[in-house]
């Protein structure tokens, strides 16, 4: 299974794998952890560089968080909210959660879009507030590129590790690989299932 996986990410190749990341950060079931840790399975077998790996996951991720900016910058609270509350759904965010990430952009400031995009929590989130805040856009892509950057380099570094350090571990990589695929698919999927709008709760 994990050379099906390798084959899979190698035949993909780095312009596959920007888009696979600019998905992850647009469409809530594409986990980077399964990306980036396929494509480092493929680095260890000679399949691909990791200069190229890390620099296409990274643009892919910037250009989707800056989709998100985009849209906060260009639309604004006003006619914003509306789609939010309307497809508010199908992306599992409601406008509250938006609220929420814009006090915490305003009370912590345009560090955190660098912070928050190198850990797992709120990497995404944080673009938009950053766009409706209106933060200048060079800041905003050279604090959303570091940040990428550094945690995808964690994501490639973690699974290296595990390959070059446990024999045997190629198969319990892709086991992870997929079941974090499968996971998020299955939580997406409940989370629209049993999706209820604050207000009618």
């Amino acid at each position: 299974m994990d050379d099906l996986i390798v084959e899979i990410i190698s035949r993909l190749g780095y312009v596959g794998i920007a888009v696979l990341m600019m998905l992850e950060n647009i469409f809530p079931p594409m986990p980077s952890e399964a990306v980036m840790g396929a494509s480092a399975l493929a680095i260890e077998r000679g399949r691909l560089d990791y200069w190229m790996v890390l620099s296409s996951g990274t643009l892919g991720t910037l250009a989707g968080n800056y989709l998100w900016y985009w849209a906060g910058h260009r639309y604004g609270y006003e006619r914003l909210r509306p789609l939010i509350d309307r497809f508010g759904r199908w992306l599992t965010m409601e406008w509250e959660d938006v609220e929420a990430a814009g006090a915490f952009f305003r009370k912590h400031g345009h560090w955190v879009v660098l912070v928050l995009r190198s850990t797992p929590v709120m990497r995404t989130m944080i673009s938009l507030p950053a766009g409706l805040a209106h933060m200048n856009a060079i800041k905003f892509c050279i604090f959303t590129a570091i940040g990428a950057a550094i945690w995808n380099a964690i994501l490639i570094a973690g699974t290296q590790w595990l390959t070059r350090t446990f024999e045997g571990s190629d198969n319990i990589v892709t086991g992870v690989i997929i079941g974090t695929i499968v996971l998020s698919v299955v939580a997406y999927l409940w989370r629209l299932a049993v999706w209820t709008p604050r207000s009618k709760r």
